[in-house]
């Protein structure tokens, strides 16, 4: 036997294995037994065995207990007293009691059968000191396994309060790895209640050390490197352990410098489980931190904003099943901007101007993860999107500022400066959630108050202003290609645009602006409506959004819709929509060669010249769309029948604009010239119309609907194809 299993009452006595005894009564056995000045007292023998405590118990006297444990009864009138937690609730405490109840006959049955052997002694000394070693060496092995968690958290707490620094390093690790083993078996087993109970235990263990008065700053400081993100780890295990480890990284902020706090928790934060309740307490734990910096402010918030952002942007695009915190982490994730506003009402000058601008960053991308993973909770997600817009007006953010985009290019300018313009990486979604921030308005009148905005002057300006609208179409863009915001906010940004921009907004076009800075951004923004026509789950929310694709078509000065269409066609894979913006390019032409019979063409006839000025008539380019849908780039025929819809279009429009231009006696496309005549007879109508009765006589006679539906695909494509080759086989002739 080990020293440290030694038992004090054995080290006192040794004569406790009987070695030294002769045959004394049962009554001299204490009194050899006896040491110091305790008196002799002689005790009764007695014969008659005793009844087991469950039916005649003892009333004992109760020690106080520590909070943590309390007392409860199993018995009458304050018999059979047992120690339970005191954090279980009422129904589990109930149901443990039960238990206990149903099963106290064999709790009491040890200590009933320890009883009558003492009473049944049988003078043998030497087996009796034997059997009592093994049922003290028993009782301390119980006593060991009860307290083994306390114990060893005190032993590495010990080790690293000795001094020596590669023990306490170690010591440290091993701390580290025994609470991983307990956060990780209370997570494993959630119904587990030892495994929850040991969790809290330790956790309120390392909870009482940090607030001792008695405890060492170079511990604490040691202990401050790893703690926080292991202990972030039990906040999954329950509410109460939650509140525990807040308490603890709250301690430790206290205690510790907060630049060193501030690094040790983003660095906890970027490399713990991206999941809601992990991050939470590191999440308050850097609000308190930044209201604890005294000094380079913009700085330091400025290194731990994509840290936040980054963990937040992953957990609300991934959200794991089951995951209902995510609203309380947006809730926190509010509470940091909270913070940095606290900060900046303190500050002055060129610091507070740089923390509010990265403020308004901040809120902003906030603003569009809320968008993203809360909208379908109604309730939450309203009152985190008006938190957030009260920000607004501290930070010199406009409504008018954000659709336009200037406010967001100014605070980026502020925080990055010339040199910085990577940081702005981190913050993909500003630009999202600056023109979410405006539908949010649009759709909730208490949002906008929040914001303290009129959204009526904000459109009325847009409307008014074609440069201005032209930006909102830019910004607005962000809203309709992000993929996963629901199609119900996508839906509202298209009848904001509808708003913005009426029915007669061709009459509003100055065709003298300088176009060309905003083309590429308006290109985007028509890419963007386009996919939404063509992924929309919402038949009427397709329609909106073409009607929406017109009206910004319309607002472009004529010189360069034929060239954005132009893009759109040749940027496209869907035969549909190739269509679809094909035959916007003939109703260009029609209402063009309209206007132009209308006014009789005076200008024309009065110089005598025979160029059109309008793009859609006047470019040789229209036949390069025909020409690319019906000799595709990549060489050979178009294939059939699945762009069947786009060389529809493109043979009505090559047969629109032949016989315009022959009507019209003019050929300001070059169609009518010989040698695009027999491009066009040799090269694209006849390998068609080839291709078209193969196809044709293959399937005419099968009765598989793949068959019946090819046939009815090429039904109009053959038509419309004949008419052409007529149309110029009589022009060559």
């Amino acid at each position: 036997m080990s020293p440290r299993d030694t038992s004090p009452v054995e080290e006192e006595g040794a004569d406790v294995d009987g070695t030294d005894l002769d045959d004394a009564s049962l009554n001299d056995f204490p009194k050899l037994q006896q040491s110091g000045n305790v008196p002799y007292i002689a005790l009764p023998v007695s014969n008659k065995r005793p009844l087991p405590s469950v039916l005649q118990g003892p009333i004992l006297d109760l020690k106080p207990f520590p909070y943590h444990l309390k007392y409860v009864f199993l018995g009458d009138g304050g018999r059979l007293p047992v120690n339970i937690s005191s954090t279980l609730n009422a129904p589990q405490e109930d149901k443990l009691v039960q238990v206990l109840k149903e099963h106290k006959m064999p709790i009491v049955e040890l200590e009933h059968k320890a009883y009558w052997a003492i009473k049944s002694f049988n003078m043998k000394m030497d087996e009796s000191g034997e059997h009592r070693k093994l049922q003290l060496q028993e009782l301390e092995e119980i006593r060991n396994d009860a307290y083994e968690s306390a114990r060893i958290y005190k032993e590495k707490t010990k080790l690293i309060e000795g001094g020596d620094s590669h023990q306490s390093e170690n010591s440290v690790s091993e701390l580290v790895n025994f609470l991983e083993t307990i956060s990780d078996a209370a997570l494993s087993d959630p119904d587990n209640v030892d495994s929850q109970n040991n969790a809290l235990e330790v956790l309120l263990e390392i909870h009482g050390y940090l607030c001792s008065p008695s405890s060492d700053q170079e511990v604490i400081d040691a202990l401050s490197l790893v703690l926080p993100k292991t202990v972030a780890k039990f906040a999954c295990v329950s509410d109460r352990c939650l509140e525990i480890a807040d308490s603890v990284i709250d301690r430790f902020i206290a205690t510790c410098n907060p630049r060193d706090m501030l690094s040790i928790l983003c660095e906890a934060l970027s490399k713990t489980i991206k999941a809601s309740a992990y991050v939470a307490p590191l999440l308050s734990g850097l609000s308190k931190v930044f209201l604890s910096i005294q000094r380079r402010h913009f700085e330091q918030v400025k290194v731990a904003v994509p840290v936040i952002v980054s963990v937040l942007k992953v957990i609300s695009s991934e959200p794991e099943d089951g995951d209902t915190e995510i609203d309380g982490l947006f809730d926190r994730a509010v509470g940091i901007a909270n913070s940095i506003h606290e900060v900046c009402t303190k500050l002055e000058g060129i610091v507070n101007e740089k923390l509010r601008a990265l403020l308004g960053l901040y809120v902003l991308q906030i603003m569009a993860l809320v968008s993203v993973s809360m909208f379908y909770k109604r309730s939450s997600c309203h009152q985190l999107v008006s938190r957030l817009s009260c920000f607004y007006p501290s930070c010199s953010i406009s409504y008018f500022g954000l659709i336009t985009g200037s406010d967001v290019d100014k605070m980026t300018n502020i925080v990055t400066g010339e040199d910085e313009d990577d940081y702005m990486s981190c913050l993909s979604y500003v630009k999202h959630g600056a023109s979410l921030s405006v539908i949010w308005g649009n759709i909730l009148d208490g949002v906008a108050q929040a914001a303290n905005e009129d959204l009526t002057a904000v459109k009325d300006e847009l409307q008014s202003n074609q440069t201005e609208r032209w930006q909102a179409v830019g910004m607005l863009k962000h809203i309709y290609s992000f993929v996963n915001l629901p199609w119900e906010l996508k839906k509202h940004a298209i009848d904001f645009l509808l708003c913005i921009t009426d029915e007669n907004i061709s009459q509003k076009c100055d065709e003298h602006i300088d176009f060309s800075s905003y083309m590429p951004s308006l290109f985007a923004a028509l890419q963007a409506i386009k996919m939404v026509i063509m992924y929309a789950p919402d038949t009427v929310l397709r329609k909106l959004s073409f009607d929406a694709f017109k009206r910004v078509l319309a607002d472009i000065p004529t010189a360069q819709r034929f060239d954005i269409l132009k893009a759109l066609i040749t940027n496209s894979d869907s035969s549909s929509m190739i269509a679809i913006l094909i035959d916007l390019v003939k109703g260009e032409m029609y209402m063009e060669n309209r206007k132009r019979i209308s006014t009789g063409n005076n200008e024309a006839q009065q110089t005598g010249n025979k160029e059109c000025p309008n793009p859609f008539c006047s470019n040789a380019s229209v036949l390069e769309l025909v020409e690319f849908v019906l000799r595709p780039p990549q060489g050979g025929p178009p294939s059939l029948p699945e762009h069947g819809d786009a060389v529809l279009s493109a043979l009505n429009l090559y047969r629109f604009v032949l016989i315009t231009e022959s009507t019209g006696k003019t050929n300001y496309t070059g169609v009518l010239s010989k040698e695009n005549l027999q491009k066009a007879y040799n090269e694209w109508l006849l390998p068609l119309r080839t291709l078209v009765t193969g196809i044709m006589a293959e399937n005419g006679n099968d009765c598989d609907q793949l068959a019946f539906d090819a046939v009815c695909t090429l039904n109009p494509v053959e038509l419309v194809l004949y008419r052409c080759i007529e149309l110029v086989e009589e022009k060559l002739k």
